[in-house]
């Protein structure tokens, strides 16, 4: 059951009161929890980004929602769904033509970091990788952390001869043999 409703599922986006995006993302959880909506609503996501800013002359990294009144919601569309995410608190609406949703595509999606098409990976926590692509081409490093809804992988490079943390996306890493 679960591998036909995951396949059916799409993203799609909510319009949000300005400042409620964690709150409605919490309440909508809250009530996949409570109405055991696990298999129709995957997941929840107000897209954040880390970006430098100058304060007083130094430079600060903070996160900054990458969407300031949105949500992005991976559910199965039916009645049940959109009333639910329709009316949590917060929400204002879908975003679509009229009362009907529609779902991003994949184009819309990998901007964001999601992808919506599984990397096969060869690869887990502790392993020894070589980056294969991208800027971090032919580097070697140690899997830290890996996040499967966003299908990165962070590992350890040496950077100015210390260990720094760096993500790189699945399909840019291969396992050391």
């Amino acid at each position: 059951m679960s591998e036909s409703n995951s396949s059916e599922a799409k993203w799609y986006v909510v319009h949000t009161y300005s400042g409620y995006e964690n709150k409605v993302k919490a309440n909508i959880e809250k009530t996949i929890e409570n109405r055991h909506l696990e298999e129709e609503i995957l997941e929840v996501r107000v897209p954040i980004e880390s970006v430098t800013e100058m304060k007083n002359g130094t430079r600060k990294s903070v996160d900054r929602k990458m969407f300031p009144g949105y949500v992005l919601i991976n559910m199965v569309m039916n009645d049940v769904t959109w009333y639910v995410v329709r009316n949590t608190r917060g929400v204002t609406g879908f975003v679509g033509p009229g009362s009907k949703p529609v779902p991003l595509d994949d184009l819309e999606m990998k901007p964001l970091g999601i992808k919506t098409e599984n990397v096969v990976i060869n690869f887990e926590v502790g392993d020894t990788v070589n980056v294969i692509a991208g800027v971090w081409k032919d580097t070697v490093g140690m899997v830290q952390r890996m996040d499967m809804s966003k299908q990165t992988a962070t590992i350890n490079v040496e950077l100015f001869g210390r260990e720094t943390p760096v993500e790189i996306s699945f399909d840019e890493v291969t396992k050391l043999k």
